[in-house]
């Protein structure tokens, strides 16, 4: 894995792992139609002669084959994540998931590429029976458009490895907080209290349980596993890992933790019902004794991680405008 390709580079968890990748040495490829991503999350790779940014759209099979063309591993991260608002532009969810993700595997077979890791979601276990959720829980009724591509997206991708030889590396993950977020609750209950500090509308009944996982935690996982097993020349075909932290909380938790780190005491609006809207799960909460079973933890604990995102977030206010 010396040459790596990686989707959504200049997005929030893709922008990361490049740097991460290049601190490790390696020359990286960075894809990105800046649709949302950012380019100056990519200043500091940028910088660096191991690092060639290629601005595109996985939707441009022609395009995608020759920017891959001497990599040797790929981490597909590009994605349509707009979860709450799928069904006001279903097709966003499946040319840029479901579709885009078949482009990226034919780009691959285009230029003899065998390995993928690629960022899924706990999303996928639906309402799940079982807490907390394992990698083999069955798969319910799904209950939101970016669930439902996220997983033919893995079904494309259990397919070509079978087929084609490849191997791959399927993350689930629960919502990831830290550096360069762009979307998700801390960042739009901060946004309402910088206009609003007294009042804060919340959707839901703020008793949803959610698990996050930090950022770098989750990078570690991800490169821990490929990295293990490109060491040990594994040849199995796919390899699923839930990655979330072993512990939840309540939005009404999240909101206690901004609030009390802001110093204000807002009222808060609820909108009512268990879910703050359609396919919003009410619980996510993954089972990662697998992912741990390799020998990797968390470092911080989700509290920890909402506290460094919103001060991520007081630093960096002008994300809060680019949405």
């Amino acid at each position: 894995m010396e040459k790596v390709f990686v989707t959504g580079a200049a997005g929030f968890i893709g922008s990361n792992l490049v740097d991460r990748l290049l601190a490790g040495g390696k020359h990286v490829v960075g894809w990105d139609n800046f649709s949302t991503g950012q380019r100056e999350f990519l200043a500091s790779a940028s910088a660096n002669a191991q690092f060639e940014l290629i601005e595109g759209d996985c939707l441009d099979l022609s395009a995608l084959i020759r920017a891959m063309e001497g990599c040797d591993f790929v981490f597909h991260l590009a994605a349509n994540a707009d979860v709450r608002f799928g069904l006001d532009h279903p097709h966003k969810d499946f040319q840029q998931n479901a579709v885009a993700t078949f482009n990226v595997l034919e780009a691959m077979r285009a230029n003899g590429i065998k390995g993928i890791a690629f960022g899924s979601t706990g999303s996928v276990y639906g309402e799940a029976e079982i807490f907390p959720t394992p990698e083999n829980h069955p798969f319910p009724v799904q209950t939101s458009l970016y669930a439902a591509s996220k997983l033919a997206c893995e079904g494309f991708i259990h397919a070509y490895c079978e087929g084609y030889g490849f191997e791959g590396y399927i993350f689930r993950f629960v919502s990831i907080l830290g550096e360069r977020y762009t979307h998700g609750h801390v960042l739009d209950f901060y946004k309402q209290l910088l206009a609003h500090p007294g009042h804060l509308k919340v959707l839901g009944d703020g008793a949803q349980r959610k698990s996050y996982l930090y950022i770098g935690d989750c990078l570690d996982a991800m490169l821990h596993v490929v990295d293990r097993a490109t060491a040990k020349q594994a040849r199995h075909r796919v390899e699923i890992y839930n990655l979330g932290a072993d512990e939840y909380v309540q939005v009404n938790d999240s909101i206690r933790f901004i609030c009390e780190a802001l110093k204000l005491k807002p009222r808060l609006e609820y909108s009512g019902g268990s879910k703050g809207w359609i396919g919003d799960n009410p619980f996510i909460f993954l089972d990662t004794k697998k992912i741990r079973a390799t020998g990797w933890k968390t470092t911080l604990t989700i509290e920890q991680s909402i506290i460094r995102t919103l001060q991520w977030l007081q630093q960096n206010q002008w994300v809060l405008q680019r949405r």
